[in-house]
C-alpha cells in the first residue's frame, strides 16, 4: 500500500528533473538545426528552395511514423531491430494481395495486420518466455526478412496499377502540402498528447523508469510491454503501406538498415536506451536533424560512404550523451 501512494510522487519528482533535461535537449536540437540552416543557406542556393524543403519533409515524415513507435518502445525499456523488415513485410503482403485481385484498401489492412501480428508474437516472446526485446526483435528481423523473400520469391512487385485514390496517401497533397506530411504531424500531435495526458501512456514511463516499483504499484508491466511492442510494429506497417503507395512498388529488400536510422533519431531526440525518458517532440527533432544532415551532405557533394560515417558519429555522440545522463540519473 505504501508503494501505491509514494510511487507517483517519486516519479513526478524525477520527471520534473528530467523533463527539464529533455527541454534542454530539444532546445539544443533546435539550435543545431537552425545553425545548419544558416550555414547551408550560404553554402548551397538550393537548400532553402521549396523543392528541397518538401523533399526533406517527405523523407523524414514517413520514417518519422516509425520513429514515433520506436520512441514509445524505448521509453518502456525496449528496442526493436525488426522495424525495417516489418515495413517491408507490410508492403509485400499488401502488394501481393493486391496483385491477386484484392481491393487495395483491404490488402493494406492485411499488410498492417501482418505487421501487428509480428509485434504481438515478438511481445509474447518478451513477456511470456522472458527474452529481451533486443534478442526477440533480432530474431524477428531475420524471420521477417525471410518471409518477405518467400512472399515475393525474391522479385520486386510492380504496383503501378494501384488506383489513383489509393496512391493519394503516398503521392497526394492537401492545399499544396503532401498528405504524408499532414498525416505525420497529426500522429505527432496525437501521440504527444497521449504521452503527456493519458493514464495508460503515463504507465509506459512508470514501467520504463522502474519496473519493480511499477509492478508493486499495481501496473501490469507485461501488458504494457506487449501493447507497446504491437503499437511499434503497427506504425511500421502503416509506414510500409505509405511507402508502397508512394513508390508504386514493393521490394523484398526494402528498409534494410532503416532500424538503425530510426533508433538513432529516437536517441538523438532524447529517448533513453535504459528506458523511462523520451518525448515525441524530441523524436521529431531527431529524425528531422538526420534528414537535414543527409540533405546537406548531398548538396555539398559528400560521398555516400562519408555520409554513413558522419551519421554513425552523430549516433555515437547521442548514445554517449544518453549514457552520461543515465550515470547522472543513477548518482
Amino acid at each position: 500500500m505504501t508503494m501505491n501512494t509514494t510511487l507517483p510522487t517519486l516519479q513526478k519528482s524525477r520527471w520534473s528533473l528530467f523533463g527539464g533535461i529533455h527541454k534542454q535537449r530539444e532546445v539544443g536540437l533546435i539550435v543545431i538545426i537552425a545553425l545548419i540552416f544558416v550555414v547551408m543557406s550560404f553554402t548551397s542556393p538550393y537548400f532553402l528552395t521549396w523543392a528541397n524543403m518538401k523533399a526533406m519533409l517527405l523523407s523524414f515524415s514517413i520514417e518519422g511514423i516509425v520513429v514515433i513507435g520506436m520512441t514509445i518502445l524505448l521509453i518502456v525499456g525496449g528496442i526493436d531491430l525488426s522495424v525495417g523488415a516489418v515495413v517491408c513485410l507490410s508492403m509485400v503482403v499488401a502488394g501481393q494481395l493486391f496483385l491477386s485481385g484484392m481491393d487495395p484498401w483491404l490488402a493494406s489492412l492485411a499488410g498492417i495486420g501482418a505487421a501487428a501480428l509480428v509485434g504481438l508474437l515478438m511481445g509474447l516472446t518478451v513477456t511470456k518466455i522472458g527474452l529481451s526485446h533486443f534478442i526477440a526483435s533480432l530474431a524477428a528481423m531475420v524471420i521477417v526478412r525471410g518471409l518477405c523473400m518467400i512472399v515475393t520469391q525474391g522479385t520486386p512487385l510492380s504496383l503501378f496499377t494501384l488506383p489513383v485514390n489509393f496512391k493519394f496517401i503516398g503521392q497526394g497533397a492537401i492545399w499544396g502540402i503532401p498528405f504524408v506530411i499532414v498525416l505525420f504531424f497529426v500522429l505527432v500531435a496525437l501521440f504527444d498528447v497521449l504521452l503527456r495526458k493519458a493514464t495508460l501512456f503515463r504507465k509506459v514511463f512508470y514501467t520504463g523508469s522502474n519496473e519493480r516499483a511499477a509492478a508493486y504499484s499495481g501496473i501490469n508491466i507485461n501488458r504494457i510491454k506487449l501493447w507497446v511492442t504491437v503499437l511499434t510494429s503497427t506504425l511500421a506497417g502503416l509506414a510500409g503501406i505509405i511507402y508502397m503507395a508512394r513508390l508504386g512498388s514493393a521490394t523484398p529488400t526494402f528498409g534494410v538498415g532503416m532500424e538503425l536510422n530510426v533508433i538513432a533519431a529516437a536517441v538523438i531526440g532524447g529517448a533513453s536506451l535504459k528506458g523511462g525518458t523520451g518525448s515525441i517532440l524530441g523524436a521529431v527533432l531527431g529524425v528531422a536533424l538526420l534528414s537535414i544532415v543527409t540533405s546537406s551532405l548531398i548538396l555539398i557533394n559528400v560521398s555516400v560512404y562519408w555520409q554513413e560515417l558522419i551519421k554513425g558519429l552523430i549516433l555515437l555522440a547521442a548514445v554517449s550523451i544518453d549514457h552520461l545522463l543515465n550515470k547522472y540519473r543513477a548518482a
